[in-house]
């Protein structure tokens, strides 16, 4: 899906995504990422939700932000409170939502200027019908 240029443009948006891949400023990445307004994306070293560690989320205590918006693929996936202790012991939300409702909720949160950094895990996921 392609989005509409917004007067955010100076920032780093999602101007479009899909199953494979997403586009921040046009620039295509079809690997998990990190991607903050102020800040150029960066490759995040969540290959897929099931690799997803502590130190994953540990490493985004440095970003400081006020929320983080976890894209965990192609459905909604919730992971365990333990992975983002870290984060909550200091005050940082953590959203869980598939990547698509993932890079929306930045563009609005961006756009309203919050603190926010979006989490993208751009791995394989498992199929329907298969437990998580």
């Amino acid at each position: 899906m392609k989005l509409h240029p917004s007067s955010t443009q100076q920032y780093q948006t999602v101007t479009g995504y899909d199953d494979t891949g997403v586009e921040i400023n046009a620039q295509r990445y079809n690997y998990s990422l990190l991607v903050l307004p102020e800040t150029a994306p960066q490759a995040w070293g969540a290959a897929t939700f099931e690799a997803l560690t502590e130190a994953h989320f540990t490493a985004i205590l440095d970003l400081a932000p006020d929320v983080v918006i976890l894209g965990t693929g192609a459905r909604q996936r919730f992971i365990h409170p333990r992975l983002t202790a870290a984060l909550t012991m200091r005050r940082i939300g953590v959203e869980c939502m598939d990547n698509q409702a993932a890079c929306r909720t930045y563009n609005i949160l961006m756009g309203e200027g919050r603190k926010v950094t979006l989490a993208l895990v751009m791995g394989a996921t498992l199929g329907a019908g298969e437990p998580a």
